[in-house]
């Protein structure tokens, strides 16, 4: 597998395979994502700004794997985070990281994480946060086998910021219409 940054152009290239990754990993848990590719274009079209980044795994020419990156301050989302305790302009936002799950377990995570706070630093900025969805441990949709990655984001410098977060709405598949989704917020100093 080679992981590769892309910016600029080569990144608004492969926003396309970024969408329809996102939406193969996050139909599953804890996402439960149904996807729309329509609302995935709106959404990426956020990524051709300056100073984002899509760092991707290929196997081949395939892209299995991506993380995007930007300035917390520049991405659509930022009005959403509550609770932020420094200025947004000091964050540079991990907006998601997918990999299909035959490809897990190899180190990919690490290089995301790598790539994305090298170009956080190099753009001035001093955290790094994301956000991940918070679901109930006895929801029905959750596998026996689930194992959260709060070992692997601490291991990484993150901690959850207690009362940080974000909600958004989306549609969870097999459902008819969109329901609000709490996200919390984790961070790190770089």
């Amino acid at each position: 597998m080679r992981v590769e940054t892309l910016t600029g152009e080569a990144l608004g290239a492969a926003l396309d395979d970024l969408a329809r990754l996102r939406i193969a990993v996050f139909r599953d848990w804890p996402y439960l994502y149904e996807g729309d590719l329509d609302y995935e274009a709106r959404y990426l079209a956020g990524y051709r700004r300056e100073g984002a980044i899509l760092v991707v795994a290929r196997e081949g020419r395939e892209i299995v794997g991506a993380a995007t990156g930007m300035p917390l301050a520049d991405h659509d989302d930022a009005a959403e985070v509550e609770g932020l305790p420094v200025p947004q302009e000091a964050v540079f936002y991990c907006a998601e990281s997918v990999l299909l799950p035959e490809h897990r377990g190899h180190g990919t995570g690490h290089a995301f994480f790598d790539r994305r706070e090298a170009h956080a630093r190099a753009l001035g900025c001093a955290h790094s946060a994301f956000l991940a969805v918070v679901r109930h441990e006895d929801h029905p949709a959750r596998p026996a086998a689930y194992r959260p990655l709060d070992a692997f984001w601490r291991g990484r410098g993150y901690e959850p910021v207690e009362g940080a977060g974000a909600t958004f709405r989306w549609t969870d598949r097999g459902e008819a219409e969109e329901t609000p989704h709490r996200l919390r917020l984790w961070m790190r100093a770089l």
